[in-house]
């Protein structure tokens, strides 16, 4: 997202997240994602998931029994903050 300056769950190519969690080798059943950009640190951005209903619906999900963890410092657009931040789950 930071490279191709978008912010959105499916690439600019149209492949979903979950496409591509299936495409790095992911074969369980229940995947979800998360994702964040301009929180200046871990705790401010779980903070921010942890507001939102779906954020944390997917955060205390017990079924999720896998998680991938992303950052990237960069920019995504000039008037949000640095950083992007990605949580994949899967179960």
């Amino acid at each position: 997202m930071v490279d191709q300056h978008y912010f959105a769950h499916d690439s600019l190519d149209g492949r979903s997240p979950f496409d591509r969690m299936k495409a790095a080798g992911f074969a369980g059943g229940s995947m979800g994602e998360n994702i964040a950009v301009g929180y200046s640190s871990p705790a401010a951005v779980v903070a921010g998931w942890m507001k939102s209903p779906g954020h944390r619906a997917n955060i205390l999900n017990c079924g999720y029994t896998m998680i991938g963890i992303g950052y990237d410092p960069g920019q995504v657009k000039p008037d949000w903050g640095n950083g992007s931040w990605v949580q994949d789950f899967g179960g």
